[in-house]
């Protein structure tokens, strides 16, 4: 089979955690970068998480690089009280054992998608859509060169951010309004689905049964996760979305999903970032978003479980390859 190649634009984050992983242990996923962007925590901290989980894992000769520190036109808003002070507590991190790549963000969305056939690259978002708004404004023509965006953000139900608005999309709603409205298909992998990616205790025991240094971190940040749910949003167990939106590439049958007009609510006293699902009728023509709806709970998981198993035990060999660079070059 083909692998399918991604961007994963992400803020680790717990959640985002799980992704990377699962992007990089998928044998049918081919990872071509990781980017950073504020949400979960600062813009600094979510990096230094992104290169420490590229260390536990052995993720090597792809490049890491750094993007947007704010929204593009609110204050900064972060969720210290789901991911902690360094928006990964729980686990160790290892110290990083590569430094970013010196380009912008934005600069290595573009570069990327401009580098391979049209078609062929899908953007994977999981934080703020700030760095692919800003690319997509910033070269407009990669629009229709990306296979499809699928992002973690919003909900056509249900909100965590507000009553009705998901934090990734509430945090900056011009830019997810931006991203929902070019000329791109994206796919919106929303709490509705991702409240179904529950890390019970029998997904905890399956990870744990791997043994590995990356499963034994995966069970440590997972255990965190699970308190923070438990004592702010009073789940049992806790869900565990970013890397839904992992699996849908690799898997669409794990996910399905629904055409559906969706678009960004920017003014609303109550309803600000809501995304909103016009589902009165069936999809026009033109339409180019879908939400997801259902998720395939075992074989989700089995996906994850699976990626760890392939990763092995590399984290004590440490290292990776990415290009050198200052530790903040290059932020908006």
């Amino acid at each position: 089979m083909t692998q399918r190649a991604i961007l994963l634009d992400c803020d680790p984050g717990h959640d985002d955690a799980v992704a990377i992983l699962l992007a990089h242990g998928n044998p049918d996923i081919d990872l071509l970068a990781v980017t950073t962007v504020f949400g979960n925590q600062t813009l600094a901290k979510v990096t230094r998480n992104a290169l420490s989980i590229a260390t536990v894992a052995g993720i090597r000769g792809i490049p890491f690089a750094a993007g947007a520190s704010r929204p593009l036109v609110r204050e900064v808003e972060h969720a210290s009280d789901i991911h902690g002070e360094s928006g990964l507590d729980g686990p160790s991190l290892p110290e990083a054992s590569f430094e970013l790549d010196p380009r912008h963000a934005v600069d290595v969305i573009v570069d990327t998608v401009m580098s391979r056939e049209p078609g062929t690259v899908t953007l994977v978002a999981t934080g703020a859509m700030t760095n692919l708004a800003l690319a997509v404004r910033q070269r407009p023509e990669i629009a229709e060169r990306v296979k499809e965006v699928v992002l973690m953000g919003g909900g056509y139900h249900v909100g965590n951010w507000s009553a009705v608005a998901e934090f990734n999309i509430a945090i900056d709603p011009e830019a997810a309004h931006i991203v929902f409205n070019a000329p791109w298909p994206v796919v919106m992998v929303g709490l509705d689905l991702t409240h179904q990616a529950l890390a019970t205790p029998e997904v905890a025991a399956d990870i744990a049964a791997v043994g590995t240094a990356p499963a034994r971190f995966v069970g440590e940040l997972l255990e965190f996760f699970g308190k923070t749910y438990r004592d702010v949003q009073g789940f049992d167990s806790p869900p565990v979305h970013d890397p839904c939106a992992v699996a849908y590439v690799i898997d669409p049958s794990i996910v399905q999903t629904v055409k559906v007009p969706i678009d960004i609510e920017l003014t609303g006293t109550l309803t600000l970032g809501m995304t909103v699902a016009d589902f009165r009728a069936p999809a026009p023509d033109d339409c180019t978003t879908w939400a997801a709806t259902t998720l395939d709970h075992g074989r989700f998981w089995g996906l994850v479980v699976d990626a760890l198993e392939r990763i092995g035990d590399p984290g004590a060999a440490g290292g990776a390859g990415a290009q050198a660079a200052p530790a903040e070059g290059g932020q908006l």
